[in-house]
């Protein structure tokens, strides 16, 4: 499985839609994780999806986004968590350990109950389930 995050000065990325970079973390079957970045050079949002889709990203956890490009994602079948800040592997640690809906990790003017909303619709227990083998 493979969860993905936009980087920005080591940071999670302000906004999806003009992100340059993409760490990808794989949760191998045998618990171990593997990392890579890409360069997101695609302007076009659709070329954008096609590419994340292509990389074999299950969940995308990001700071804003907008409506059209979170809605052609999830139509791609790639979950979206949205509204986060901080650095990517603080919230990593924190998606892996079930902190993630923690008022430090959220842009200003997301709330803690919108966040615990969206986690509700996205299955992160097989993440933590193959992270803790």
């Amino acid at each position: 499985m493979k969860l993905a995050i936009p980087v920005w000065e080591n940071k999670v990325s302000p906004v999806l839609d003009t992100a340059s970079r993409l760490l990808v973390v794989e949760v191998k079957e045998d618990g171990d994780l593997s990392r890579f970045e890409i360069f997101l050079d695609e302007r076009d949002l659709s070329r954008r999806c096609l590419r994340i889709k292509g990389i074999g990203v299950d969940t995308l956890i990001c700071g804003a986004v907008t409506r059209h490009f979170s809605d052609m994602l999830k139509a791609s079948g790639i979950d979206i968590i949205p509204g986060i800040s901080g650095q990517p592997d603080e919230v990593l640690s924190a998606c892996f350990e079930g902190r993630l809906a923690h008022d430090k990790y959220l842009m200003p003017g997301w709330s803690r109950e919108g966040l615990e909303e969206a986690l509700k619709e996205i299955d992160l227990r097989r993440f933590n389930e193959l992270r803790n083998k």
